[in-house]
C-alpha cells in the first residue's frame, strides 16, 4: 500500500435515485474512471463512499468493491434498522462503515430506537460512522456517538461555518474530541468550505488529533464542483497543506490503512 484516497464516489446515469434527492449527475463516474485517476496520481487504493443521491441502494458500490477487492474499501448508507446479517454481508464485500449526510436533514436521535442497537452492531464490527454535517452540529452529535463505542469520521474538515472558519464553536468542539483517540477528520473537499480554511484548520487539527488521525480524500468526481477542480489539483493541495513528506506519508498511508483496512483484516 503506497497511498490511499479516503473519499471518492462512483455512480452511473440511470441508477435509482433516493427520494428527495437534491442532485442527480448527468454523467458517469465508474470504478474504471476512478482507478485511472488513482493510477495517474500515484495512489494505490481508494475508499468509495456511497453517494447521497443513491440513498440506501448500495448495489453499485458493492459491485465495485467485489470487482476490485484489492483496490477499494467502502462506506455504505443504510437504514438504522438494518439487521446484523445484512451488515455482515456488507462487511464481506469490503464495507467498513456507514455514512450519514446530514446536510438538509435532522440530527438522528442516537439514544432512541433503532439507533442504539445499530451503533452497538457497528461498534462490534469495528466500523466507523462517517458524518457530513455543518460544524455547529458537532456538540450534539459527538457525545452519544462516542458513548456508543463507534469510531467517528468527520467529512470535509468538519465543515465549519464559512463566515466563522476555525472560530466556529462547533469546530472547536470537534477539536476537543481529538483527545478521545476515536475521531478522525478527512482533509478533503476544500472547495466546499470557506476560502483559506485549510491553512488555518490544519495546524489546529494536527495539534488536537495528530497527523495519524487525519486522512486525505480527493472527493472525486467533485460533484457540483466538476468544472472548478480536478483530481490532480486537489492532490497537489495536500503537498501545500503538509509540506513534510513524513506527514504526507502518515496521512496518505498509515492513517487510512489503520482506519479502513485493519478495521476488517
Amino acid at each position: 500500500m503506497t497511498a490511499v484516497d479516503s473519499h471518492a464516489h462512483v455512480f452511473k446515469r440511470g441508477l435509482p435515485l433516493a427520494a428527495h434527492s437534491r442532485y442527480a449527475p448527468d454523467y458517469d463516474a465508474t470504478p474504471e474512471d476512478y482507478i485511472r485517476n488513482l493510477d495517474a496520481n500515484g495512489m494505490s487504493k481508494g475508499v468509495l463512499v456511497q453517494p447521497s443521491f443513491l440513498g440506501t441502494d448500495n448495489n453499485y458500490l458493492l459491485e465495485a468493491l467485489r470487482r476490485f477487492p484489492d483496490r477499494f474499501r467502502g462506506i455504505a448508507v443504510v437504514q438504522p434498522d438494518i439487521q446484523q446479517d445484512a451488515l455482515r454481508e456488507l462487511t464481506a464485500a469490503g464495507v467498513v462503515g456507514i455514512r450519514l449526510n446530514l446536510i438538509g436533514a435532522q440530527n438522528p436521535q442516537f439514544d432512541v430506537d433503532p439507533w442504539p442497537m445499530l451503533l452497538k452492531r457497528l461498534a462490534d464490527l469495528n466500523w466507523q460512522v462517517e458524518i457530513q454535517a455543518e460544524g455547529r452540529r458537532w456538540p450534539e452529535l459527538l457525545p452519544l456517538l462516542l458513548k456508543s463505542g463507534v469510531k467517528v469520521v468527520a467529512d470535509h474538515f468538519g465543515k465549519p461555518d464559512p463566515k466563522l472558519g476555525v472560530d466556529d464553536p462547533g469546530f472547536q468542539q470537534l477539536l476537543k474530541a481529538g483527545s478521545t483517540d476515536r475521531v478522525w477528520v478527512k482533509i478533503s473537499g476544500s472547495y466546499r468550505n470557506g476560502a483559506g480554511l485549510p491553512a488555518l484548520a490544519i495546524p489546529l487539527l494536527r495539534e488536537n488529533f495528530g497527523v495519524d488521525h487525519l486522512v486525505w480524500g480527493s472527493d472525486w468526481p467533485h460533484t457540483q464542483f466538476e468544472t472548478k477542480t480536478n483530481y490532480a489539483d486537489v492532490r497537489r493541495e495536500l503537498d501545500m497543506w503538509l509540506p513534510n513528506a513524513g506527514d504526507r506519508r502518515t496521512v496518505l498511508r498509515d492513517a487510512p490503512r489503520k482506519l479502513f483496512w485493519t478495521a476488517r483484516d
